[in-house]
């Protein structure tokens, strides 16, 4: 190979050695068809986040793995994937338009809510005269121990109605709310009133009958709020609001006091009535009649063939079905007593998940009585601290929106987070700023009610203002724990820390303002503990 080229002997002096060319693509030459492939499928591989994806869709397409052998020298699919997704970059495009958020809800309604839960405070107001009367056991006027021991018992039976009403809602069976919602209001009056009567003591019969008739706005005003009518209720309550007000800058007869009162109790019940009517006429097969005897423990539709579910006990989800599709319905072979009790068997549980939901009504609610009569109840004879409880309800529409502002964030941070610990830096930066909004206007309503209520203990002290504050984190903490479907952990803190306040005051443990403030703080951190726990899993933020 050292020697020189040599050239034909024949050959000119211009003739040029003979230099091996570079060789030319032939015209049977093609492109590597994995090369085509990715170029084709670029978009959709470029947005996979794994190879099987990409072995999906070549599978959706119809390559068998000969195919792929025979076109792509490959061994099956699964290798022509890895080779796909190697060679594509990744791109992941944003969707178009802005993304959909669930958790998206009005300032405005929040705050007529939160109006809404305020407002029946006025009838107190009117019903002074109904309420007033010698001290009785616990320091208070006698008419107030059967109104407070209602308040509670509705409190908490309502607080379970609506979880029962607001589950069938979710699943789309709003029938079935009504249902709910029509035995289980009733039921919830009489109790209430039971309870009334039992605590009236030496209470007179107008204190007895002012609880009666709370316990019935109770529970009509909550069969308004579950089916989402504010506005109707706010209008309901129109008359009360008035006469209230009147009543602060001139005096009112108690005749007009009293008819003022009835006035929006029949109006409120009315609405509610209406609201959940529908569902005995359907549950009649269009018959009131009918309707109404299937509401009883063991009513029977004309023909002899049972309702498709009681009244407050949970359809099948395959009701509207053939009969023969239907998961709870029993073959033909069987007689009646065994198709009642398959049936039966393979209905949802009636009571399940709602007691917890009942104990956090009566634990929060024990928790704000508290806030507002702690110092009567020790026998300090200090005014009663209303703005507090005030503040309280006023301060749930802020709460209510916050809350859903911090379900908003939390789905916005699962978007753009990738990884686990940025997920939980963003919740954990949601849930600062929800908390800090909350306490925010919490503090604004605290130092307002207490400026505009005559003979209001100061606001500005420290202990009472602390306790107000915890006592704040305590509620809204537990509406976000059961927001996470915690609502187990969130009822057993309530609830004891209301014991540990009760036990406090009936032994005269120490100050009623301090033992507040500890007990407030100490059930504050455990929620909080408990939301913390919480916060990075996806699973509770849905």
């Amino acid at each position: 190979m050292s020697g020189s080229l040599r050239t034909q002997p024949e050959a000119r002096e211009a003739t040029r050695p003979l230099v091996p060319g570079q060789r030319r693509p032939t015209s049977w030459a093609q492109p590597d068809p994995i090369d085509e492939l990715a170029e084709n499928l670029g978009e959709s591989v470029s947005a996979a986040v794994h190879p099987d994806e990409v072995a999906a869709l070549l599978e959706s397409d119809g390559l068998s793995d000969d195919q792929i052998r025979e076109r792509y020298g490959v061994t099956n699919s699964f290798a022509l994937a890895e080779e796909l997704f190697g060679r594509v970059d990744r791109a992941h495009p944003e969707p178009a338009g802005p993304p959909h958020d669930p958790w998206r809800i009005g300032l405005l309604g929040c705050l007529l809510r939160g109006i809404v839960f305020a407002l029946p405070g006025l009838g107190y107001v009117l019903a002074a005269p109904l309420l007033a009367g010698p001290e009785g056991a616990l320091g208070l006027p006698a008419g107030t121990v059967p109104m407070l021991t209602g308040a509670l018992c509705g409190w908490t039976w309502n607080q379970g109605l609506a979880h029962r009403a607001y589950t069938w809602m979710g699943l789309g069976d709003h029938a079935a709310a009504r249902r709910a919602l029509l035995v289980g209001t009733p039921v919830g009056v009489l109790l209430g009133s039971l309870v009334a009567f039992a605590a009236a003591g030496s209470a007179g019969r107008g204190a007895v009958a002012f609880a009666a008739g709370q316990s019935g706005y109770l529970g009509a005003a909550t069969v308004l709020l579950v089916m989402g009518r504010e506005r109707t209720l706010l209008t309901a309550l129109a008359p009360m609001t008035a006469g209230a007000i009147v009543t602060v800058f001139h005096p009112v007869p108690d005749l007009a006091r009293v008819a003022l009162l009835l006035g929006s109790l029949a109006a409120v019940a009315l609405l509610g009535l209406f609201e959940v009517a529908p569902a005995v006429r359907e549950l009649g097969e269009g018959s009131w009649g009918a309707g109404l005897l299937a509401l009883l423990p063991y009513g029977k539709l004309r023909g002899g063939t049972e309702p498709s579910g009681r009244a407050g006990e949970p359809r099948a989800a395959s009701a509207g079905r053939p009969a023969a599709e239907k998961p709870g319905t029993a073959p033909a072979g069987l007689g009646p007593v065994a198709a009642r009790l398959r049936a039966r068997r393979s209905a949802p549980s009636r009571h399940a998940g709602t007691l917890p939901y009942a104990l956090f009504g009566l634990g929060s609610g024990v928790l704000v009585l508290y806030a507002a009569l702690g110092d009567v109840l020790t026998g300090a004879r200090t005014a009663v601290a209303a703005p507090a409880a005030v503040a309280l309800t006023l301060s749930m529409g802020p709460a209510e929106w916050l809350l859903f502002r911090f379900r908003s964030g939390s789905l916005a941070g699962l978007r753009s987070s990738t990884s686990a610990r940025s997920f939980r830096r963003a919740t954990a930066g949601a849930l600062v700023r929800c908390l800090a909004g909350y306490l925010a206007a919490l503090l604004v309503l605290g130092l307002a009610t207490s400026a505009l209520w005559p003979h209001a203990p100061a606001a500005a002290d420290g202990i009472r203002l602390g306790a107000l504050l915890l006592l704040g984190v305590v509620m809204w903490t537990g509406l976000l724990l059961q927001s996470f479907g915690a609502v187990t952990g969130t009822a057993t803190v309530v609830c004891a820390a209301a014991l540990a306040q009760t036990a406090a005051l009936a032994t005269h443990t120490g100050d009623a303002h301090w033992v507040g403030l500890i007990v407030y703080g100490a059930a504050a951190g455990a929620q909080t503990v408990l939301v913390c726990a919480r916060l990075g899993k996806v699973t509770a933020h849905r």
